[in-house]
């Protein structure tokens, strides 16, 4: 045994909470203050003070209320005790009150009940009900492939096994809609026994549910399950389609298609390239995923952390922190009063005093918070004007650690400062990662960031001859020409990372 004397980098826990809630989103934070809030008894919200206009027309509201009051009936008067008579209209009324809110009619109108059927008393002596407040709060769960899939295979006519074979295979249905297992496997993994004939049956009765296209093993087949839904449908759906030129194309010439051979199809099918083009647009509107039809598509909400805007006054932009999580958060005066009481319980004030430092860190956590991210938002839109006044072409690259050299703070702070932060600019919303980038530097020296490499190359491929596309070494070309200089390689992969095609595939015929 020994005995040594040493330092060390610890986080403390108030450390650890500080960065933990400067990482959170917005909607996550919320939901941090919220569970704080239920385990924090001195946490309370404040209400913040009406502004003179609201009181004003606050009481301009109450006037009008009262001028109206003298148009209501009898019953409808509010319960003021007549000083000059004995009371005696003013009692008669609140005794049919009383008998009103006794009866059958309010329990069931209100529908705040306080006694079950058998007129015992409900176990949350007139609280609110807070597992079913949850539930009412919760939204409906989102539709299942499956599951509709199944409603509709109930309704189907078939004999009891090519039924049990239906159920099976649409259980191997992926989210997308195709089935891609293949029917031996299937029949091997069925805890029922089924047949291969029953199997090939079933698929094709799942393949005429709906949305059309479903049960399809391959992109091909699905777009002439689609193809022949339509053609049975008919009238206005069908109108314009030529059925046998597109069921060519998709049986035949989806690879010739896909790597823009219009004359080669149109020397093998006879048709003209007016006539495929046509073609190919119909095709275009059939969905290549029919099961992401089904189900839920909610994306999620984005609430910007701030609002950039421009300030003609000061020829500056503005900075303006968009939403406080909880403007009326505080502590209790009262707990804190009583974890100063030296006459109250030792316990109590130690339980309080507890309460008080672990809510004063969140409240320090939640304004350092908000301290940091105005503070990198600053340095961003400092670093970043021309892209706010010019556009995405003129995003300069913007390291994190210089950021964090500017201010004086670790390079990690900033990483958790940016993380699934949005803000809102004057040329739309955009996460404040965005804006950190390298870069390279042009022929006059000027820094340029990655993103506005690829936005100009966007710009070159968008206003090139269509005819006759640009390939990646004329490309390269153009940008040397505007004083950018990179190798084919690096043209090549940011345009496949932006998506765009080669250039035989972006002739047009």
């Amino acid at each position: 045994m020994s005995m040594r004397m040493d330092q060390r980098q610890v986080l403390t826990p108030r450390m650890i909470q500080s960065m933990e809630i400067l990482q959170l989103p917005l909607m996550a934070l919320e939901e941090r203050i919220e569970q704080e809030m239920q385990a924090n008894p001195v946490l309370e919200l404040t209400e913040q003070e009406a502004d003179p206009d609201n009181r004003t027309l606050a009481a301009e509201n109450a006037e009008d209320h009262r001028d109206a009051s003298s148009s209501y009936s009898e019953d409808e008067r509010a319960l003021v005790v007549n000083e000059d008579s004995n009371g005696s209209d003013d009692f008669n009324r609140l005794e049919k009150l009383a008998d009103y809110l006794d009866s059958e009619e309010f329990s069931t109108n209100s529908g705040l009940r306080d006694y079950t059927r058998n007129g015992a008393a409900s176990s949350n002596d007139g609280d609110r009900d807070k597992k079913l407040d949850a539930m009412n709060n919760t939204a409906s769960r989102g539709g299942n492939l499956s599951e509709y899939l199944l409603n509709q295979w109930v309704f189907v006519d078939a004999p009891p096994g090519i039924k049990k074979a239906g159920e099976a295979i649409i259980n191997f249905i992926d989210a997308t809609g195709y089935l891609r297992t293949e029917l031996e496997q299937i029949q091997r993994e069925s805890k029922t026994p089924l047949g291969l004939d029953e199997l090939t049956e079933a698929l094709k009765l799942v393949q005429t549910l709906e949305p059309a296209g479903i049960g399809a093993r391959n992109p091909a087949e699905c777009l002439l399950l689609q193809l022949d839904a339509i053609e049975n449908e008919g009238g206005d759906l069908a109108e314009g389609h030529d059925f046998q030129l597109e069921r060519a194309l998709v049986r035949d010439h989806l690879k010739d298609l896909e790597m823009n051979r219009y004359p080669q199809i149109s020397k093998k099918l006879g048709r003209s390239i007016d006539e495929l083009k046509a073609a190919v647009k119909r095709l275009g509107r059939l969905s290549p995923h029919p099961g992401k039809q089904i189900g839920p598509t909610d994306a999620p909400p984005i609430t910007p952390d701030a609002i950039v805007y421009f300030d003609e006054d000061t020829g500056k932009y503005q900075i303006e922190m968009a939403h406080d999580p909880v403007p009326g958060l505080s502590i209790s005066q009262m707990y804190q009063k009583m974890a100063k009481d030296r006459g109250a319980d030792k316990t109590t004030r130690e339980f309080l005093s507890n309460n008080v430092r672990n809510a004063r860190w969140l409240l320090e956590a939640i304004e350092q918070r908000k301290s940091t991210i105005q503070r990198v938002i600053r340095a961003v839109v400092d670093a970043q004007q021309e892209f706010f006044e010019k556009g995405p072409e003129f995003l300069k690259p913007l390291p994190m650690i210089g950021v964090a050299d500017q201010l004086g703070i670790h390079v990690a702070t900033v990483s958790r400062a940016v993380s699934e932060k949005w803000i809102q600019t004057p040329r739309g919303v955009f996460p404040l990662r965005r804006f950190f980038s390298g870069g390279t530097q042009s022929a006059e020296g000027e820094d340029m960031s990655w993103d506005a490499v690829k936005e100009k190359l966007k710009i070159i491929i968008d206003h090139e001859d269509k005819k006759n596309p640009l390939n990646d070494d004329e490309i390269v070309e153009k940008l040397n020409a505007q004083g950018l200089t990179l190798a084919r390689r690096t043209v090549a992969k940011y345009r496949k990372i932006m998506n765009i095609a080669t250039a035989r595939q972006r002739r047009e015929f």
